[in-house]
C-alpha cells in the first residue's frame, strides 16, 4: 500500500497489510490481529484509519445485487465503481460527494456528503450493514434494528464493514450551472433562497470582497439568474484560474447523476496529494453569523487557502452524523499541504465558530475536541465496546475522542 493517506500529510504507521479474497479469510484475520483497522481510498487527512495491521478490502467481490428499491454490494467499492454497476440497472442513488473516487464504507463511516437543502449526507441512505466483528463474528444490522442509527456512522470503531445496502432510485440526469460574483450582500441577505435554488448548490470562495462562484445543480432545468451573479461562460474549475478539464460539465447541459451530482469526473483523481482539507458543520440558523465570522478572519487564513465551499445537508436520526437531528450548513476549506501552517489557520478558524458548536468533517484535520458536542457520544461508546470486545479496533485517535469511556 501507499506509506501515505491521499494528501501525503499522514504517514502510516501499519506493519501489515491485508488483503483477503474472501469473508472467510477476512474474519480469520480480524480474529487474530491484536489491532486493526480498514485501509480504503486513504481520503482521510488524520490517523483515524491507522492501527498496528490495517486490511484492504480490494479484493473482496463486489457482488452488486440491485433489488426492491436497493443495491447492495462490497463495502470496499468507490463511488464511481457503484455508478458504473448501477447504470445498466436503471437506477441512482440520491447524491454524491464532490469526489466520486471515495471508498463507500469509509465515505459512510465519517458521514461524507454532498449538498442540498432536502438531502441527507451519504450514510443516510443505508439501509443495512453487514460487518465482522473482533472476534470475527459476522453482524448485519438493517434500518429499524435497536442499534442501527448508532452503528452506520461507525468511524471504524465498530468492526469491518463488508457490504452495504443503500436506497437506490430511478436514474435521472442532472444539469449544471456556474454564476460567478454573487456578493456577499446578496447571499446573506438571501441564504435560503440561495442554498434552495437548486438540487445541490456549492458557493465556493475565498472570503474576499465578494464570493467566487455558485455552481447549481439541478434534476430539471437549472436556474436562469441568481441576484447580482453573473452566468459563466465557459468551463470552471472550483478553484478559480485552474483548468477545468477534470471538470464536470456545465454550461446547463444534462448528463447522468453521477457525472454531474460530483464537482469532478469520474475518470479523473484531482489534485492528488496537493491540498489537506477541513470542514465545519454549523446549524442552519447560524450559518450566516457564522459565515459573517470567517469573513473577518479572511486576510489571516487565505495565505494557505486555496478554496472554500459552503454547502447545506438535511437532519438525519444517525448518532455520530454532524446533522443528527438538525439541519446544517458545512464550511469546507481546501488548503495547501503544509501542515504546521494549516494548523495555524485553523486555530483561527475554530476560534471564528466556537461560538456556534461547530462540528467538524470525522474524516478531516481539525484541532479540537468535538465530543462535547456529539449527545450520543455515551451511547456509542457502549455500542463499540458490546460489538468489539477485545477493543481490536480502538487507535490513538478514537481513544482521544472517546477518553476513559
Amino acid at each position: 500500500m501507499e506509506a501515505t493517506n491521499w494528501a501525503g500529510n499522514y504517514a502510516y504507521r501499519a506493519s501489515r497489510l491485508h488483503r483477503p479474497s474472501t469473508l472467510d479469510e477476512l474474519r480469520a484475520i480480524v480474529a487474530a490481529a491484536p489491532h486493526v483497522r480498514v485501509v480504503g481510498s486513504r481520503h482521510c487527512f488524520t490517523g483515524i484509519g491507522d492501527s498496528h495491521e490495517l486490511i484492504s478490502l480490494a479484493a473482496l467481490p463486489p457482488d452488486v445485487v440491485v433489488e426492491d428499491g436497493t443495491a447492495t454490494f462490497g463495502a470496499g467499492l468507490t463511488y464511481a465503481e457503484v455508478a458504473r454497476a448501477l447504470e445498466p440497472e436503471g437506477v441512482a442513488l440520491h447524491n454524491l460527494a464532490s469526489l466520486p473516487h471515495i471508498s463507500v464504507g469509509g465515505s459512510i463511516a465519517t458521514a461524507t456528503h454532498g449538498s442540498g437543502d432536502r438531502n441527507g449526507n451519504l450514510a443516510t441512505a443505508v439501509a443495512a450493514l453487514e460487518l465482522v466483528t473482533s472476534d470475527g463474528d459476522v453482524v448485519r444490522l438493517a434500518r429499524g434494528d435497536a442499534d442501527f442509527d448508532g452503528a452506520v456512522v461507525g468511524l471504524g470503531a465498530l468492526g469491518v464493514v463488508t457490504r452495504v445496502t443503500v436506497d437506490v432510485e430511478p436514474f435521472y440526469d442532472v444539469r449544471q450551472r456556474v454564476f460567478e460574483g454573487l456578493s456577499w450582500e446578496a447571499l446573506l441577505g438571501h441564504f435560503d433562497a440561495v442554498t434552495s435554488s437548486a438540487y445541490s448548490v456549492s458557493v465556493f470562495t475565498r472570503w474576499g470582497d465578494a464570493t467566487d462562484m455558485v455552481w447549481l445543480k439541478d434534476r430539471g432545468e437549472p436556474a436562469g439568474e441568481l441576484f447580482d451573479a453573473r452566468p459563466a461562460t465557459v468551463e470552471r474549475h472550483p478553484i478559480m484560474g485552474v483548468d477545468p478539464i477534470r471538470a464536470t460539465a456545465q454550461q446547463g447541459v444534462a448528463g447522468p447523476w453521477y457525472d454531474r451530482l460530483p464537482h469532478f469526473k469520474i475518470e479523473f483523481t484531482p489534485s492528488n496529494g496537493e491540498e489537506i482539507q477541513s470542514e465545519y458543520f454549523v446549524a442552519r440558523g447560524d450559518a450566516v453569523a457564522a459565515i459573517r465570522a470567517l469573513r473577518e478572519i479572511g486576510d489571516a487564513i487565505r495565505p494557505v487557502l486555496q478554496v472554500s465551499e459552503i454547502r447545506t445537508m438535511a437532519a438525519d436520526e444517525l448518532w455520530l452524523s454532524p446533522q443528527y437531528r438538525q439541519d446544517m450548513v458545512g464550511v469546507h476549506f481546501t488548503w495547501i499541504r503544509d501542515q504546521a501552517a494549516v494548523e495555524r489557520a485553523l486555530a483561527e478558524v475554530e476560534a471564528a465558530l466556537e461560538p456556534f458548536a461547530a462540528r467538524p468533517h470525522w474524516g478531516k484535520l481539525f484541532l479540537a475536541s468535538p465530543a462535547a458536542l456529539y449527545e450520543r457520544l455515551d451511547d456509542f461508546a457502549a455500542l463499540a465496546a458490546r460489538l468489539d470486545l477485545r477493543g481490536a479496533f480502538r487507535n490513538d485517535w478514537l481513544e482521544r475522542l472517546l477518553g476513559s469511556r
